[in-house]
C-alpha cells in the first residue's frame, strides 16, 4: 500500500506541476471573471439544481473550488477529454483568459471554511478500507479539503450523487458523449464496484468543506458590463 500511495504522490505531483507552468502565462482577473459567468450561473449558482445527464444528479458545488483545478477541467472539457455534451459547448467558446479569469472568481467567491486537517467524522471501517485502496488522500489531501496541489479538486462536503456520477464516469471507454479520461483515475476506480463508490462519495460528502453554493440571479448580470 506504501508502494501505491508512493506513486499516487509522484504522478500527481508530475501533474500539478505540468498544469502550473501550463497556466502561469495567464493572469487571473476575479472583476473580469464575474463578468463572464453568465453561462455558468444557470446551473452552478442555483441551491439543489439537478442535472438529468447522464442520469438525474445535483449539479457540483463550484463556489470555493481550487481555480486551477477549474481551469484544467474546463480545458479537459474543450479538449473532449470530459465527454459532456453542454459542459463541452460552453468550454468550446471559452479563452485561455477566460477559463482563468472565470476560476479566479468562483475560487474566491466563498472564504476558506477553515476546515480541521482531520475529518472530523470518521468513516465505518469497511469505507476506510476502501478509501486506503483507492489511496484517495495522496492527492486530495488527509480531509478531502486541502488537495497537495491546486490542479487537483476539493471533494470534502461536495453531492454524494455528483460524486458517484463523476467517479463512475472514468470507467466508460468508448462512449462519444459519456466518460472521462484521465490515467490516474481510471486506474483507481476501476477496483471498485459501483456499490463501493458509492459509499466513498456518501462519506466524503458527509464532510465539511470549502465548497458551496453562491445563489445567483441569471439576470444579475447587465447586458451593459
Amino acid at each position: 500500500m506504501k508502494k501505491v500511495k508512493s506513486t499516487m504522490i509522484a504522478l500527481a505531483a508530475a501533474a500539478g506541476l505540468s498544469a502550473f507552468f501550463a497556466g502561469a502565462a495567464v493572469a487571473q482577473d476575479v472583476k473580469a471573471g464575474e463578468a463572464k459567468v453568465a453561462m455558468c450561473i444557470g446551473c452552478h449558482g442555483i441551491p439543489g439544481y439537478q442535472a438529468s445527464f447522464p442520469e438525474i444528479h445535483k449539479v457540483p458545488m463550484i463556489s470555493g473550488q481550487n481555480a486551477k483545478f477549474i481551469v484544467a477541467a474546463l480545458q479537459a472539457y474543450k479538449k473532449g477529454e470530459r465527454k459532456h455534451p453542454t459542459m463541452r459547448g460552453i468550454a468550446e467558446t471559452l479563452s485561455e483568459q477566460d477559463m482563468a479569469d472565470i476560476a479566479a472568481f468562483y475560487e474566491q467567491q466563498v472564504p476558506p471554511a477553515n476546515v480541521p486537517e482531520t475529518p472530523a467524522r470518521q468513516p465505518r471501517a469497511e469505507v476506510a478500507a476502501l478509501l486506503e485502496k483507492g489511496g484517495c488522500v495522496a492527492c486530495h489531501g488527509a480531509n478531502f479539503n486541502k488537495p497537495i496541489d491546486g490542479s487537483y479538486p476539493k471533494i470534502a462536503g461536495q453531492h454524494a450523487d455528483y460524486l458517484y456520477v463523476a467517479l463512475k464516469s472514468y470507467k466508460i471507454e468508448g462512449n462519444p458523449i459519456i466518460g472521462r479520461g484521465n490515467a490516474i483515475m481510471a486506474g483507481q476506480v476501476k477496483q471498485f464496484t459501483d456499490a463501493e463508490l458509492k459509499a466513498m462519495a456518501q462519506y466524503i460528502a458527509s464532510l465539511p468543506g470549502d465548497l458551496r453554493v453562491v445563489p445567483q440571479s441569471r439576470f444579475r448580470l447587465g447586458s451593459a458590463r
